[in-house]
């Protein structure tokens, strides 16, 4: 028989799959991570940042299906790499309509206003497409499909959706690793000396601490100013503080275990019985607070793009479409501002469920 393995990541993972609810929220998650790197592949409209706007079919409801003509527009070609990060440029200009007929080398249009209007335009054939009439019915006449409706300014909500769950995740990922390196090395520090530092560290924790997280966030936004980078530095310097108390709490226990005291009797220096010895027993609780805060860094980040000072449009994010389609809530179309509401308690969801089977699989009492 193999040799069992009886590591603390092999127990860890051993007792983790035995947990439904945390395989559940773990597999949300890799789902989420997938759509956020290849959205711009899996979007329906994978222009950046999604935002092909029809301000003629603004606020359809979901399953809405709209009848176009690609108009040949040329734009510079982006690469592969470019086109999966930042999204591909258009190459047609797309234009609503209600119907068409083909007259010669003219093709007549009903322009789509709204639902009881619209415009006869005109258009020539040969400069469309050099192609015979009847391949235009199929390559310049086209049927798009809105899964999810369409905003106030016509854009696809599906896709702003799928490419908002980047900055959902990396507004949670880089404000745990903010919050981590943080509260471990201060916690650390407090916890091993003790004195002196401990009582300095554990007062700006406290004040830290007392302060609102939203008012905290406001005034760091409010430094920095508005934009992509710096929500996600503001929510990470507002996250650090729990992370401190639990590994100061942490180390303040092992600090005294008879192998930290034979690693002093050795003569090791005290950084590394810190980043050596230490830290990496106290793992499982850092994960699991860890898996917390990336779920209330995507609510802060959505509740900020709400008020306007996250992220800024026209990228999208969770919070901003809220905001964007908010007043359709109580008017005919409550699934433009529910839809990016379902998506964040979804994510958050997870990372909850995840956070207690990692609490439980650690055994943390």
């Amino acid at each position: 028989m193999p040799q069992q393995s009886f590591s603390f990541s092999a127990q860890t993972w051993r007792r983790l799959k035995k947990n439904k609810g945390a395989l559940l929220g773990l597999g949300i998650i890799v789902l989420a991570v997938f759509v956020a790197l290849f959205g711009y592949l899996i979007a329906p409209d994978n222009s950046p940042n999604a935002d092909l706007q029809t301000v003629e079919i603004q606020a359809k409801k979901t399953g809405y299906n709209q009848l176009f003509l690609k108009i040949p527009d040329k734009k510079n070609k982006v690469s592969l790499t470019d086109a999966l990060l930042y999204g591909k440029p258009s190459q047609y200009r797309f234009v609503p309509i209600s119907g068409y007929k083909i007259t010669g080398d003219t093709l007549l249009v009903n322009k789509f206003i709204d639902e009881t209007t619209f415009e006869i335009q005109r258009y020539s054939i040969n400069e469309l497409t050099g192609q015979q009439p009847a391949l235009l019915l199929t390559d310049n006449i086209v049927t798009k499909r809105y899964w999810l409706g369409s905003d106030k300014f016509g854009r696809d909500i599906l896709s702003r959706l799928i490419i908002g769950t980047r900055v959902s995740l990396a507004v949670g990922l880089i404000a745990v690793i903010i919050s981590l390196t943080l509260g471990i090395v201060l916690g650390a520090l407090a916890g091993y000396y003790r004195g002196r530092t401990d009582a300095v560290i554990m007062w700006l924790v406290n004040v830290t601490w007392s302060i609102p997280t939203l008012l905290l966030v406001f005034a760091i936004t409010l430094a920095l100013g508005k934009g992509f980078w710096q929500i996600f530095i503001a929510v990470g310097l507002t996250m650090w503080v729990s992370v401190a108390r639990l590994v100061r709490g942490q180390v303040l226990a092992i600090k005294e275990l008879e192998y930290i005291q034979a690693a002093r009797a050795l003569g090791l220096g005290d950084a590394r019985i810190i980043f050596g010895h230490i830290l990496p027993n106290i793992l499982g609780p850092v994960m699991v607070i860890a898996a917390s805060n990336f779920a209330t860094a995507i609510i802060i980040e959505a509740g900020l793009s709400f008020l306007g000072i996250g992220v800024q449009p026209p990228q999208p994010s969770w919070g901003l479409m809220i905001k964007e389609n908010y007043n359709f809530i109580i008017t005919h179309n409550p699934m433009l501002a529910l839809v990016p509401g379902f998506a964040i308690m979804l994510l958050v969801l997870a990372f909850n469920l995840l956070g207690n089977g990692l609490r439980d699989a650690v055994d943390v009492r």
